[in-house]
């Protein structure tokens, strides 16, 4: 566990060093968009990378057979790049990220309260819905000093 822990921590630094580069490219380059499609130029080559160097190559056929709506994870990268590519450079990274962790917070209380998606049932009680308000309160916090 403390692995996979280790890894969403270091997944959580990169979100704000990820929206401060793109934003600043976007504004150095005149477009949002053009510096969120190199973006993701670059992320695919990267994955592209990963997949062929660790198992997960043959899955690749498996895409054909996987509900639709599984493929609209897709549509919400590009939505979260392209948002945090314009809205960063106008708003503040900190601003911008702020919003994101309390929509995070928000969204993934919903998906384990329900088990949306075939996550793992972890129901909402008043001690977790306080400990993510105390969450929501210290990102919010920081944006007032």
């Amino acid at each position: 566990m403390t692995q996979y822990a280790a890894i969403m921590l270091a997944a959580g630094i990169g979100v704000p060093i990820l929206a401060a580069l793109n934003a600043a490219l976007g504004k150095m380059i005149g477009s949002p968009t053009t510096a969120a499609v190199v973006l993701f130029a670059i992320a695919f080559a990267s994955s592209a990378v990963v997949m062929v160097l660790f198992p997960g190559f043959g899955a690749l056929s498996k895409i054909a057979g996987a509900p639709r709506h599984l493929l609209l994870a897709g549509v919400l990268i590009a939505f979260y790049v392209l948002s945090i590519t314009h809205v960063a450079a106008h708003f503040g990274v900190g601003n911008a990220v702020f919003f994101v962790l309390i929509g995070q917070l928000i969204s993934a209380a919903a998906i384990d309260h329900f088990g949306l998606f075939g996550a793992q049932v972890t129901p909402l009680t008043w001690i977790r819905a306080g400990g993510i308000a105390v969450m929501a309160a210290g990102v919010a916090i920081t944006q007032l000093a």
